[in-house]
């Protein structure tokens, strides 16, 4: 649209970890700007702004160091998604978790953040309908320990409780979107919605095991979210789009690929 603007395409905001460690929510930040949002910010402590910032152009950078000031920063309800958890450390996220979710925003919790949430007292009680919860297979069996238990049980009479069925249980008791990551991809909504995105046979792209991976999906979702789509459909397409960034660019991939392959994907897409 000719009066689109940056804000219209929305405001994401990624939580960083400590030093060393500010890594992975760049990646995570650089996904989001790359597949669309308007604008994307690193909600960083004081202790890493330099480290940040001398890592970043386009990405821009707000100091948040306790829940406190991200409840403050929050008060701009032009941010519109947030995404906690890569590299940000469990107990960290344990203290943020409630501010987060409390906030009501579209919502990626990843990597720390699922074992925070796992480990709290409250579990999914403060989840929201906004919130995608994107699990590997550890961090599922931390989550959800007795759907695992079913799913890695062996099979003695058909049908099988398979993936599918594991991963639309989950969604039910957590209340949103879950997407349990694998080659075989799953997603699922509360009322039953499910989809897979299977990078397999012709569409494999094993190289996507590479560390940080995981953390440009999260970014992926939270951008598209960001941009006002659904949470199950930011989950089915950012998991659709990173499969086919990493195919795009092939073996040697690192993660740092894979936002910068996307303009291709989109080239290739007549976007």
């Amino acid at each position: 649209m000719s009066s689109a603007h940056k804000y219209t395409h929305g405001h994401a905001l990624i939580l960083t970890g400590l030093s060393g460690k500010t890594g992975a929510a760049r990646l995570a930040a650089r996904a989001a700007l790359r597949v669309g949002a308007g604008l994307v910010s690193l909600g960083t402590p004081h202790e890493v702004v330099t480290e940040v910032a001398a890592q970043i152009t386009a990405l821009m950078l707000t100091e948040i160091d306790t829940p406190e000031l991200l409840t403050r920063v929050l008060a701009d309800d032009r941010l519109n998604a947030l995404c906690i958890g890569p590299g940000f450390g469990v107990e960290r996220a344990g203290a943020f978790l409630p501010s987060v979710l409390a906030a009501k925003r579209a919502t990626v919790l990843d990597a720390d953040a699922l074992t925070a949430l796992a480990q709290s007292e409250t579990q999914f009680e403060a989840l929201h309908d906004k919130c995608v919860l994107t699990p590997h297979a550890g961090e599922f069996k931390r989550l959800f320990p007795d759907i695992a238990e079913k799913l890695d049980a062996p099979a003695t009479k058909g049908p099988a409780y398979s993936k599918v069925d594991a991963t639309r249980e989950a969604a039910k008791r957590a209340g949103c979107v879950v997407l349990f990551k694998g080659p075989d991809t799953v997603i699922a909504s509360p009322a039953g919605r499910c989809s897979i995105n299977a990078a397999v046979y012709d569409r494999a792209a094993p190289w996507l095991a590479t560390a940080g991976s995981g953390d440009v999906l999260a970014g992926l979702i939270t951008g598209l979210m960001a941009r006002g789509v659904a949470p199950h459909d930011a989950a089915e397409t950012g998991a659709w789009l990173h499969v086919e960034a990493a195919r795009s660019f092939g073996p040697g991939l690192i993660a740092e690929d894979l936002p910068e392959e996307l303009p291709k994907v989109f080239r290739n897409l007549g976007l």
